[in-house]
């Protein structure tokens, strides 16, 4: 990672070791090296003109901007990579929309986990079929389909074609093993975590160690370890591994009889995840609190959140200050449709012109177009 970090290596040398720049940053849980790496390599991609690579950098990027909770980030990379697919006659596995439709509780997501699954095991890509399953147990964990939830991990995390997915499954199986009352399924998928995150002492790695041991915990032992993933976890850029922790202590509070210590907790967690735009887990959330007596609102969705992947991508673009030819040479669209799809932003934001764009649309929805 610290070559690959390294500004003094050269673009066509990184260049050939493809996806794998990234896995070194995952596998020791290093959240800030995952950035550097994506950001440099998808700026290098663009400075190139490197169109057989650019998909595979905005996929991870995309990746990135989920974990971290910036789904407009994600979505403007899909649509870029989408783009430039269809312009080059080229495809790549939907494994960015699965991933974002996991975290968002999106229940249409599921035909195309299971055609993936489908298809990509008839292919023996077994790649495709960690990913899909892995994702698959993100989202029945939010929806607190612990059942679904329990088989797509242990699915996920018994196989071994990428060494990162299998612990990162095996996160998702301790929750749902948990709250299935499989605690020797818990415990195995516990050892599986600790061994992946004990050498890398990073606020990640430790953080989603103590939250997985806290579940398997009890009394004061358990408290700390959710204070502990809590803090540990508000110290990175994944907000939604934080609102999980939020989540996690906030029901194992009102298990407890404390109910007023656990709406602080899930009263954090709904918050959280309405923000981000996690609808799956906000209504977990949103149940437990019912729960304890108090009452949480659906989130409000801004005017924003109606402009289309595309929309928001341009209008990131335009917001950057590129001209319409500009924008089309980018995403591969006539300068004309650039200018129609920006007459749709300005009509659904309720503004006028390019310069309203800063005041309307936040950093998240340039930070595509900045990397």
């Amino acid at each position: 990672m610290a070559a690959f970090t390294d500004e003094a290596s050269p673009a066509q040398e990184n260049f050939r070791w493809g996806w794998l720049t990234t896995i070194s940053a995952k596998l020791i849980w290093d959240e800030d090296r995952w950035q550097t790496v994506s950001a440099r390599f998808l700026r290098e991609g663009r400075d190139a003109g490197a169109l057989a690579r650019l998909p595979i950098d905005l996929t991870d990027w995309a990746f990135f901007a989920t974990w971290c909770g910036d789904f407009g980030a994600a979505d403007d990379a899909i649509a870029e990579l989408e783009a430039i697919t269809k312009a080059t006659g080229t495809h790549i596995a939907p494994y960015a929309q699965m991933l974002l439709a996991a975290f968002r509780g999106q229940t249409d997501a599921l035909p195309l986990i299971e055609s993936t699954i489908r298809d990509a095991g008839t292919s023996g890509q077994e790649l495709g079929v960690q990913w899909a399953e892995w994702v698959s147990a993100i989202l029945f964990n939010g929806l607190g389909r612990y059942d679904g939830a329990l088989a797509s991990a242990q699915r996920a995390a018994d196989e071994t074609p990428e060494l990162q997915f299998s612990p990162w499954a095996s996160t998702e199986l301790v929750e749902a093993a948990v709250r299935s009352a499989r605690p020797e399924v818990a415990s195995s998928a516990l050892e599986r975590v600790v061994s992946a995150t004990a050498p890398c002492n990073t606020d990640w790695s430790l953080g989603i160690q103590a939250r997985c041991r806290a579940l398997l915990s009890e009394g004061e032992s358990a408290e700390r370890l959710y204070r502990e993933a809590i803090e540990r976890l508000s110290r990175t850029r994944l907000r939604p591994e934080l609102a999980r922790a939020h989540l996690l202590y906030g029901e194992w509070l009102r298990r407890e009889n404390r109910r007023v210590d656990a709406r602080v907790q899930l009263r954090a967690a709904h918050e959280r995840f309405s923000s981000i735009g996690m609808e799956g887990f906000a209504d977990r959330a949103r149940a437990e609190l019912q729960v304890t007596g108090e009452k949480a609102r659906k989130r409000t969705i801004e005017t924003r959140d109606d402009l289309t992947p595309q929309e928001r991508q341009i209008g990131a673009l335009a917001r950057q200050g590129l001209s319409n030819p500009e924008i089309g040479a980018r995403l591969f669209l006539s300068p004309r449709t650039v200018e129609w799809h920006l007459h749709n932003v300005f009509t659904k934001l309720g503004i006028r012109s390019r310069r309203e764009l800063a005041d309307v649309l936040g950093s998240a929805a340039s930070q595509l177009a900045q990397a």
